[in-house]
């Protein structure tokens, strides 16, 4: 199993992952770094856990922000499919249908689960900790 170094929030973390799965670790640690670090520019130096878990919980906010798009370009994209099933069968005479859809890469959202998870599982780990 490959270990893989990350940097998250100015610290380094030997993290083992899948054989194949390097890329997809190191660009979920780049974007838990980009809220770490601005953590800790906004906040100061705090405890390891705590940076981790209020970037994941930043990321996850993220995550839960682009499902709700994707999940409203889903209800255009069923809208528009609905009018170009009624134009084709006559029932509307469409001069032109545009539909913007936003896209959400698959590997972003995949990422942004992980992290979330990750993210839950340290949190359980402070609380478990603190109580």
């Amino acid at each position: 199993m490959p270990q893989v170094e990350i940097k998250i929030g100015g610290r380094s973390f030997e993290v083992a992952c899948q054989e194949g799965e390097e890329q997809f670790l190191m660009t979920a640690a780049a974007m838990l770094d980009v809220e770490a670090s601005s953590l800790s520019t906004q906040i100061g130096r705090m405890p390891e856990s705590r940076m981790l878990l209020m970037a994941g919980l930043l990321l996850a906010d993220r995550t839960a922000g682009l499902e709700d798009k994707v999940r409203e370009a889903e209800g255009r994209l069923a809208q528009a499919q609905a009018q170009l099933e009624a134009a084709g069968s006559g029932d509307v005479a469409p001069d032109r249908v545009e539909v913007e859809v936003p896209v959400v890469p698959a590997q972003t959202i995949e990422a942004l689960q992980a992290i979330a998870a990750e993210a839950e599982a340290l949190a359980e780990t402070v609380e478990a900790k603190a109580g």
